[in-house]
């Protein structure tokens, strides 16, 4: 006679597996985006949409029913690294003249650095120049107009150099502003590229590096403010 010990185990029904939950179509496209600025700051631009889609968990036809081409997803990337980081305020935070100006470029580079120079941005725009996407030549016209002229004519305020109106801002006098603002990209470059860490507290650095170029730019500056004077008018 058999017991209940011997008869066979009868197996417990699987658990069904929990569905997926389905995301509307703004979620999705949040989702891609923010998956797609992820991958392309650790694969630059030469990573293909088809191992995107594949990371994300979707099809590379339904990325593309989002994002028409790897072109308009790059754009849309560079809105949401680029574009949506910049604070229009900064813009006015250089030309108040009721602050001195030592005080507007450090708290300008303070607040500029914290909300850029990371992971992401400071990798997408090393891979932009890599790769010959326009990101840079963008970003950096738009650095060129309102962050350098703007120093640049502050710079001539302070030492009671002439106007831009009067006399026309130079390529070498944007030369000097460039090298503060390369600076601070340097750091970054260190710290996310060549992962080099740095115990000095940043905004000590950012400080120190203002009140050097202050003290060093006013001679050069107006010599070449000088030469561009005797340009003739074009």
């Amino acid at each position: 006679m058999t017991g209940l010990l011997d008869s066979p185990k009868t197996k417990a029904p699987k658990a069904a597996a929990p569905k997926k939950k389905r995301m509307d179509p703004d979620e999705r496209e949040a989702h891609i985006v923010a998956e797609a600025v992820r991958f392309f700051a650790e694969q630059g631009f030469e990573g293909k949409t088809r191992d995107l889609a594949k990371r994300i968990g979707i099809t590379q036809p339904l990325l593309y029913r989002y994002f028409p081409s790897k072109e308009s997803l790059i754009e849309r990337v560079y809105q949401e690294v680029y574009v949506q980081r910049w604070n229009p305020d900064w813009e006015s935070l250089i030309t108040d003249r009721q602050m001195p100006l030592a005080d507007r470029l450090s708290r300008f580079y303070r607040e500029y650095s914290r909300a850029v120079y990371d992971y992401v941005w400071v990798r997408m725009f090393v891979y932009s120049g890599l790769k010959g996407v326009d990101i840079n030549d963008r970003y950096l016209r738009g650095i060129k107009d309102k962050v350098l002229r703007p120093i640049c004519t502050e710079l001539r305020h302070a030492h009671g150099l002439p106007s831009p109106n009067e006399v026309p801002i130079g390529e070498q006098e944007l030369e000097l502003a460039w090298g503060l603002h390369g600076s601070f990209f340097y750091r970054a470059i260190r710290r996310y590229v060549y992962n080099l860490t740095s115990a000095a507290d940043s905004d000590v650095a950012i400080d120190n590096e203002v009140r050097v170029f202050l003290a060093g730019v006013e001679p050069v500056q107006r010599q070449l403010v000088e030469t561009q004077a005797e340009q003739p008018a074009h």
